[in-house]
């Protein structure tokens, strides 16, 4: 039998030193060090200005305390600490990618496209997000399709308040299928805005942060942006818009064709959903699996496929998505027809 070596552990000693930048650096009662620790499996014992790290990734909770600290002369916030240890974790990750597909990209402040949103820092943070965002801007329909937490929906209303800023669309549209997550609500009161807001509010959320909440307003009022359940997007023909399908998952067949057939000249449609969380009747086949089998050759169309790789919320999310999937498997029946597709690389549209 094998006898285990130890791991050595790794030391952190900030140069030049600044008490300042130190409490910056740990956050609130060092909520900053447990955020690390907790996302890296690692230990942090701290003595004076000495940092001592301990576990088999020590040394890339070595890098990120060096990366904070350089950055560390105002207050650091936990949720900085969280994109970081994001991008470390992907930046890290083996390339897996086959020799004829487009290489995963090491550095977003490049290489991610540039939105025009009130959020100046938006920015692909992994290599999935990044492609995600470039297949929306070079095709006309694009999917979406990964665990909670990965910014599919976020991302795409981004792109959205982009081509509206840039005048490429009129309107922007956002829809999703009024379905419950097994709660059975029963009778909701008020009128049909009041009934499916509650279903449609992520939605608002990405587009109070992305605009902010008076602008937004004013836009629900003008009817540049639109809001509405699948239900009532039968019949119509969408030109000139920007139209985004959330918690596709849960559309029938006959419901994703539908929508996908509304789009009109000059439009975009955007597709998200996360085939583990399906809440349609047992009997019922998802819309998303059966769009990704029949419309995956399909020129034109570009799929992006994420993983907990690219979750960007607490890092516990990322450990709870790989937890189910092993229990389950419940991506066994979707991942491996995302994998052979081939997009062109920019979509030209037939006049």
């Amino acid at each position: 039998m094998k006898t285990k070596i130890p791991v050595q552990p790794h030391y952190f000693i900030p140069e030049p030193l600044d008490n300042t930048r130190l409490a910056n650096l740990c956050g609130p009662l060092d909520e900053n060090l447990r955020q690390i620790s907790a996302a890296l499996d690692v230990t942090i014992f701290r003595r004076g200005e000495k940092f001592i790290v301990s576990g088999t990734n020590a040394e890339r909770a070595v890098q990120i305390l060096e990366k904070f600290y350089a950055v560390a002369d105002k207050t650091v916030p936990v949720e900085e600490v969280q994109l970081g240890l994001v991008e470390q974790r992907t930046s890290q990750a083996p390339n897996d990618a086959d020799d004829d597909e487009e290489p995963p990209f090491h550095d977003p402040d490049i290489a991610s496209p540039a939105l025009k949103t009130r959020r100046h820092d938006l920015r692909g943070r992994t290599p999935h997000q990044i492609r995600y965002l470039r297949n929306i801007l070079e095709h006309d329909i694009s999917f979406g399709i990964g665990p909670a937490g990965t910014g599919k929906t976020y991302l795409a209303v981004a792109c959205a308040v982009d081509a509206l800023e840039r005048d490429a669309v009129k309107r922007i549209v956002l829809t999703r299928p009024a379905v419950e997550a097994g709660e059975r609500l029963g009778f909701l009161p008020g009128d049909l805005a009041q009934k499916v807001d509650p279903y449609l509010r992520p939605l608002y959320d990405a587009l109070y942060d992305l605009l902010g909440f008076d602008r937004t307003m004013k836009m629900f009022e003008k009817q540049v942006i639109e809001i509405a359940p699948l239900a009532y997007m039968r019949g119509r023909t969408l030109n000139h818009a920007f139209v985004i399908l959330d918690e596709a998952q849960n559309t029938t067949v006959e419901q994703m064709k539908m929508f996908l057939t509304r789009i009109g000249f000059g439009s975009k449609a955007v597709v998200t959903g996360d085939v583990t969380q399906v809440d349609l009747a047992k009997h019922q086949k998802s819309g998303l699996v059966d769009a990704v089998q029949v419309l995956r050759d399909v020129r034109g169309i570009a799929f992006s496929q994420f993983s907990s790789e690219d979750v960007v919320r607490h890092p516990l999310v990322a450990r709870i998505v790989d937890a189910y999937d092993t229990a389950h498997q419940s991506t066994a029946d979707i991942a491996p027809l995302l994998k052979p597709v081939k997009s062109p690389a920019r979509n030209v549209r037939k006049k």
